[in-house]
């Protein structure tokens, strides 16, 4: 029983820090990643579709994308979603395929993005301590139905919190290494 609630917690808090992660990667840096636009919404045959599932994309250069879309009748509806989308990219457009160019982040762009990582790392601590009191809460609930005793509750509370402090160490270096390569210049 008390496996289970230990099981389910690191589970949870596995699948916070990769939504974290997740996030983490569409903020654009100097180098460029597929990931960036992976997930990006494209209208397709009046459905949202992520362009992952529409294109090929690849890093050519250090600094741009090479977006080559399986359909080519998908090409201007790319374009227009780039274009719309916060990358803050303009897309070019051959005809067949889409480049994208990015610049080189100034000095002040590459600090709010160290504030919106720091935002995105404050939301998956909040989430994982939501996830602790969840599970605090079951071994409490366990104790008063008289499933566990009161030792087991203290020692289930400390087992616990040590799961959660790996994980919030986790956090803090997915969080250093994203900070390092955003300072990068």
């Amino acid at each position: 029983m008390l496996a289970d609630v230990y099981q389910e917690t690191e589970e949870r808090m596995e699948k916070a820090i990769s939504v974290m992660i997740q996030e983490l990667n569409t903020i654009r840096t100097g180098r460029a990643n597929p990931s960036l636009v992976e997930l990006l919404p494209i209208e397709y045959y009046g459905t949202q579709t992520p362009l992952q599932e529409l294109a090929g994309i690849s890093v050519p250069e250090s600094r741009s994308l090479l977006i080559r879309p399986y359909d080519p009748s998908s090409l201007k509806n790319i374009e227009k979603a780039i274009l719309k989308s916060d990358l803050g990219l303009t897309p070019n457009n051959d005809g067949e395929n889409i480049r994208l160019v990015l610049p080189t982040p100034t000095e002040d762009r590459r600090r709010e993005l160290v504030k919106v990582v720091g935002t995105k790392a404050e939301d998956a601590r909040i989430a994982i301590r939501n996830i602790r009191r969840d599970s605090i809460r079951n071994l409490r609930d366990f104790e008063e139905e008289k499933m566990i005793t009161e030792d087991d509750l203290h020692r289930g509370e400390e087992k616990v919190q040590k799961i959660t402090d790996n994980y919030t160490e986790k956090i803090e270096g997915v969080c250093e290494r994203k900070e390092t390569e955003i300072m990068e210049v």
